[in-house]
């Protein structure tokens, strides 16, 4: 009865907060770093394998909430290139949900699904498994998704760099052409994101309060909301509060 109780006051509560959310001063572009599946299931005396489907589970309420609050961009970092350093044992199952995780936002049927991250560096199985899902939503004019697979902060700069050097490079300019009229634009043509609105809001689950290198370039200006839910226990109130704390920021943008 007690866990009954505390469940509708919850929903009481989060309808309040939506209630007083005004959807034109929120977030465009939310980056979510899911955070805290293997504590989760530590904490719930699950397997770590059930950790990490609790969270893949938990992306498709939080895509519904986002479009429920007019959300145009969400970036879900999935698997970091760290990650790719875990044992066998682990990575191998990981990949595999993953991959079932991406599928699942293809076949929704309401999603774009875009990668963002290092193809390379991935199984080729895993790679089949993105550009497949970047194929099957090309025309879909809903929520943009952009899974974070393969992804590492510094190593999208690096690979931007090298991107924007080759192609100078093929238009014949010499690096001291290059070095002299380089801009920040033209990192940002070269980055994973290109094209795309900067993070208006980034959101890290897990108590951690740390960037660990997500979106580095983009989230210059972001607005950062720390929650201590590990991810697969993040609920509908926790994201409300993410944005009726960002609604009441005074956004600087350095000035």
């Amino acid at each position: 009865m007690r866990n009954k109780l505390r469940r509708l006051a919850v929903r009481l509560y989060a309808r309040r907060v939506e209630g007083s959310l005004d959807t034109d001063r929120g977030p465009k572009h939310i980056g979510v770093i899911l955070d805290g599946n293997r504590r989760w299931a530590k904490a719930a005396g699950s397997t770590t394998r059930q950790g990490h489907e609790a969270g893949a589970a938990k992306i498709h309420e939080l895509l519904g909430w986002c479009a429920e609050t007019d959300v145009e961009v969400v970036t879900l970092w999935m698997l970091s290139t760290d990650n790719l350093n875990r044992a066998p044992e682990e990575l191998t199952p990981l990949l595999s949900i993953v991959e079932g995780a991406v599928r699942g936002l293809a076949e929704d049927g309401r999603w774009r699904v875009n990668h963002v991250g290092a193809l390379d560096v991935l199984p080729e199985r895993t790679r089949h498994v993105l550009r497949e899902a970047e194929e099957m939503t090309r025309g879909r004019t809903g929520i943009l998704v952009n899974v974070a697979v393969g992804y590492g902060g510094r190593q999208e700069i690096t690979d931007a760099v090298r991107s924007l050097l080759a192609k100078r490079a093929a238009e014949g300019q010499t690096l001291e052409q290059v070095a002299e009229g380089l801009e920040v634009e033209d990192i940002s043509e070269h980055l994973y994101t290109r094209g795309q609105p900067d993070p208006d809001l980034v959101i890290r689950t897990s108590g951690e309060q740390r960037l660990s290198g997500f979106m580095l370039w983009q989230s210059a200006h972001s607005e950062y909301y720390f929650c201590e839910a590990y991810w697969p226990a993040f609920r509908k109130v926790d994201f409300l509060r993410a944005l009726r704390d960002y609604a009441a920021r005074h956004r600087r943008y350095g000035i």
